[in-house]
């Protein structure tokens, strides 16, 4: 497992509490979801894929282990994304033609291979939707000055003595401010997405 212990991974692999299997359905079911879709998946075989890819995840979580490799459990979601997609075009005896003339199977193919430049374009993707939806739950956490200061500094991209003078918070808040909105993103993204 990864360093933090109080991620989001631990608390599923070590309880089956719902408030941490709602969570990471939270942030999943949405980017499963859209591959799906990516993937000519429509109607209401996308919801029963995305519970079919979110059940074997629960099933399989307690034997996964995370290799201190970078993007580990990213990977091993794809591979059980990409089995489901191979069983549900397999079960339909149906190959549509992906995006390109290429067919579905040759690009369930190329997202299996961790080096291929649609792994790299799944794992952007991952990591880019896991981190907004951390951004969306943790956010409450905090009071609104607060956040303000995170935000200017890391989205907007001012100064800590820009964000102090404008929001009137001494220079030192706006330091604590940044430094506890990342420790509380970077406990919940532990062994989610490659950095914070």
């Amino acid at each position: 497992m990864n360093k933090t212990s109080l991620s989001l991974l631990a608390r599923l692999s070590e309880t089956a509490g719902s408030d941490s299997w709602n969570r990471f359905v939270e942030l999943y079911a949405p980017l499963v979801r859209g591959w799906l879709r990516s993937y000519k998946v429509t109607g209401a075989d996308v919801d029963d894929l995305v519970q079919d890819v979110l059940t074997v995840v629960s099933q399989e979580l307690p034997k996964f282990k995370h290799n201190e490799q970078t993007g580990a459990f990213r990977n091993w979601l794809r591979k059980i994304l990409v089995n489901r997609l191979r069983n549900y075009w397999r079960a339909r005896d149906h190959r549509p033609t992906a995006t390109g003339g290429s067919g579905m199977l040759q690009q369930l193919n190329q997202l299996e291979d961790e080096s291929s430049e649609l792994s790299r374009i799944w794992n952007e993707q991952h990591d880019r939707d896991v981190i907004a939806k951390l951004i969306e739950l943790v956010r409450p956490k905090f009071q609104a000055k607060t956040w303000e200061a995170f935000h200017r500094q890391m989205f907007d991209g001012q100064s800590p003595d820009q964000v102090a003078a404008e929001l009137g918070m001494p220079l030192g808040s706006v330091y604590m401010a940044r430094h506890r909105v990342l420790n509380a993103l970077r406990r919940e993204a532990a062994g989610l997405v490659d950095s914070l």
